[in-house]
């Protein structure tokens, strides 16, 4: 409620204003001042403004997954147009998941991403989406066939495995090429090739 009840502003150098309250004549130089002190003033004040509205604006976009200002301009155009179908989501995969913004995956409580179902954990499981693929590092082998890790990549990136599993697979790589002879100092330098190389 503190938003919605916002302070008096006091105005700089007020108590100025009150010593000059009474007379008759300003001169020029105390005109000037009065004035750039409250322009000054004020800028910061829609400065503050500005980035509240900002923020709030983000925080929109976050929880609904589009722009406030672009629903309203699709409905003024729906309703001029008369066009069937104006306004509907929910098409290709893209849907905005429950109400309150919730990963459709039983049980999970993260936030879904925006204009998704899901979270960016379950992401990968998302048969529809093109972007993600999930982590293809081995964490254990079982009978019946080994588990990944599954946590969301970019489809695009090669090796396709998550920072943390990468970064153990630079490690591992290192020691390897050490124990045969090879003493590279950068790992980093060989990523590009790493999916090429065979593991030990």
């Amino acid at each position: 409620m503190a938003d919605t009840d916002p302070k008096p502003m006091t105005i700089d150098g007020s108590d100025q204003n009150l010593a000059l309250a009474r007379s008759q004549y300003l001169t020029r130089h105390e005109v000037l001042t009065r004035r750039s002190r409250r322009v000054r003033q004020l800028a910061r004040v829609y400065r503050d403004q500005m980035e509240k509205v900002k923020a709030k604006y983000r925080d929109y976009y976050w929880v609904y997954g589009k722009s406030p200002f672009k629903e309203d301009e699709k409905k003024t155009i729906g309703l001029e147009s008369g066009t069937d179908g104006a306004g509907e989501n929910g098409r290709f995969g893209v849907g905005t998941g429950d109400v309150e913004g919730k990963c459709a995956v039983a049980g999970c409580k993260a936030k879904a991403m925006p204009l998704m179902r899901l979270c960016h954990a379950h992401i990968p499981s998302d048969s529809k989406q093109k972007v993600y693929t999930g982590c293809t590092y081995v964490i254990m082998s079982a009978h019946a066939g080994p588990i990944l890790c599954g946590k969301p990549v970019l489809r695009s990136t090669i090796p396709v495995l998550c920072a943390t599993h990468l970064q153990k697979s630079e490690k591992y790589l290192k020691q390897a090429l050490k124990k045969q002879g090879l003493n590279v100092t950068s790992p980093s330098k060989l990523v590009l090739k790493f999916h090429m190389m065979v593991t030990e």
